[in-house]
């Protein structure tokens, strides 16, 4: 049956489906940053600075842990977006289930009222269909 919110609870469960996808997509995000500043500080870990050599060879190696905390650092501040990225997505899906269930709500409400009105005109009716007969079997 057909109300006023049927079209509103459609829009709604197609805003939470589309929350729904951003959140998983989020948490994907989330876990590729993890893995990625995962990833960087084992490289840091595995980088080991010479014990003799040119200095040249020793500035090379500075430049190279130095670029490695740069991307380390870089990766913590993808997490951080990704972790808050997330939030966000939980919160607005929350928002949103809220106002589909509440269109819902609204709209299984509304058949009820009408569903209580048919019965009512029908038993009107049924009534008014009795006293007729009853009307004729008295003449």
């Amino acid at each position: 049956m057909k109300t006023r919110f049927t079209s509103l609870v459609k829009l709604k469960k197609n805003k939470v489906q589309n929350s729904e996808q951003f959140l998983q997509k989020a948490s994907l995000n989330l876990n590729s940053a993890a893995t990625a500043l995962e990833l960087s500080n084992h490289t840091l870990k595995d980088l080991e600075s010479p014990k003799k050599g040119t200095i040249g060879e020793m500035l090379a190696s500075r430049v190279l842990f130095h670029s490695q905390m740069d991307v380390i650092n870089h990766n913590k501040e993808w997490v951080d977006f990704a972790v808050n990225q997330v939030e966000q997505a939980k919160k607005q899906l929350s928002v949103d289930m809220m106002e589909h269930e509440k269109f819902q709500y609204l709209d299984f409400e509304e058949i009820k009222a009408e569903l209580k009105k048919r019965k009512f005109k029908e038993a009107k009716d049924l009534d008014e269909i009795a006293l007729m007969t009853h009307a004729r079997k008295n003449r």
